[in-house]
């Protein structure tokens, strides 16, 4: 069962996905390299992952390998790290906004994961919304294909 849903405001963009995961496997999916690199991003990207301090003020530097043979350098500064609660990120390249991603227990081995991406205005907003809230699902549904995986070698 995955229930999805996106809201939004002039200076957010908000995306709800509830996955068949307890909540330390899905953190464990969005905070080790290892796995965030199979699933980070829209449907046919690959990521090549330089840094990844997961601590407050520690840099995230990757680059997201399009399918059309693109190369997109990313950098983030992390902002909050709470286990296995919350990971909050400032983007350090354009586009830019602030992310908070929350990580809820909703019943037994399922979690609600609430992807926040925050603008400093409606104007930055806007120009990420035509394409961000349908790549943010492709990235959910990545994101379920590897926790589906992680989930067949825990029980290995």
């Amino acid at each position: 069962m995955t229930a999805k849903s996106t809201s939004t405001t002039g200076f957010e963009i908000v995306s709800t996905r509830l996955v068949d995961a307890p909540r330390e496997m899905v953190y464990t999916a969005w905070t080790s390299p290892k796995h965030l690199k199979k699933w980070w991003g829209p449907a046919g990207f690959t990521n090549t992952f330089n840094e990844f301090d997961l601590r407050p003020g520690g840099r995230w530097r990757f680059i997201m390998h399009g399918p059309d043979k693109g190369n997109y350098p990313n950098e983030c500064v992390f902002i909050q790290v709470e286990q296995p609660a919350l990971i909050a990120w400032e983007r350090l390249t354009k586009p830019l906004f602030n992310v908070v991603a929350t990580f809820e227990e909703a019943g037994a081995n399922k979690t609600k994961i609430v992807f926040r991406q925050i603008f400093a205005s409606s104007h930055e907003c806007e120009k990420v919304r035509v394409f961000a809230v349908e790549k943010n699902e492709e990235n959910f549904d990545r994101l379920e294909a590897e926790l589906v995986t992680m989930k067949l070698k825990a029980d290995h």
